[in-house]
């Protein structure tokens, strides 16, 4: 028996933020032959669910960059951010004035104003991100489980439930203030799906951290794991994971530290890698 962790975006969805029926009918075929497909991603609880619901899938899942995992209603693990910590962090970003959201066990929430933050940066940056930035909005938009707030104080006054916060923001000056702070500190980690993207949560929190508590909690050997993505939070799964893919669309970085790369996202890359290394039962041979 194998375990498969999948990412969602950039490998296992398409553009229009569902999974393609080649890929479902892949992960089809590896759960009939006994084998265990999860998915890992940077997107929430409620997210995640509804997509895998809408495919039809029964998948354990990994969300939160590694905060929690989730299967068949039952919490295996959750890595909370500490009250004290949230508070901190969410003065520190209002300060350095970024779009943020923040991941509770409520669902997603986003104050009204973040996106005015956005449009601000743009003066500052080439006219030729104003379509990327509205495609990024609607992809945030998009997400299944969003509550648009007046402000965070008001619904979020406790700091408690909070297991990610998302930071969008297209000046790296910005981000890289952000990154010079939390890699000052023992209490936060922080990991990027995208250039412009920075993902803050538990110290402990990983998708590496999660896949081995998942195969754990399966009993099944980290050397019959498998992990596939295409960005820069997929590393640390990469190196805990028995068969590491990467996507064609991957960065460069990224596929380095792979063992094998299969086709891009678009081109239902994950149903190729799962026939070609998975079903064709690549780990046997090696």
């Amino acid at each position: 028996m194998k375990l498969i962790a999948i990412d969602l975006d950039g490998t296992l969805l398409a553009d229009d933020g569902t999974i393609s029926m080649e890929n479902v009918r892949s992960i089809r075929e590896v759960q009939d032959k006994g084998h265990i497909v999860s998915i890992a991603t940077g997107r929430s609880l409620h997210d995640t669910k509804e997509i895998i619901r809408r495919a039809k899938l029964d998948c354990p899942i990994i969300v939160g960059n590694g905060a929690r995992s989730f299967h068949h209603g039952i919490d295996l693990h959750q890595l909370y951010l500490e009250t004290d910590v949230v508070k901190e962090l969410m003065s520190f970003l209002q300060d350095l004035e970024v779009y943020f959201e923040m991941y509770t066990n409520d669902g997603i929430l986003l104050e009204k104003n973040m996106e005015t933050i956005l449009r601000k940066e743009l003066s500052n940056v080439g006219k030729d991100i104003l379509v990327s930035l509205d495609q990024m909005i609607a992809i945030q938009r998009g997400q299944h489980g969003l509550q648009i707030v007046d402000d965070y104080e008001t619904v979020c006054s406790s700091y408690e439930g909070v297991y990610k916060v998302f930071v969008l923001s297209l000046l790296s000056k910005k981000r890289d203030q952000l990154k010079n702070w939390i890699d000052s500190r023992k209490d936060i980690s922080i990991t990027s799906s995208g250039r412009e993207k920075l993902e803050i949560a538990h110290h402990r929190a990983s998708k590496g951290y999660a896949l081995e508590l998942l195969a754990k909690h399966f009993n099944i050997p980290m050397k019959n794991t498998v992990a596939i993505g295409d960005n820069f939070n997929d590393l640390s799964m990469f190196k805990v994971a028995g068969i590491s893919i990467s996507m064609g669309n991957a960065e460069d970085e990224v596929k380095q530290e792979t063992t094998y790369t299969t086709k891009n996202y678009d081109q239902h890359g994950v149903a190729h890698a799962l026939r070609t290394y998975v079903l064709d039962d690549v780990m046997a041979k090696k």
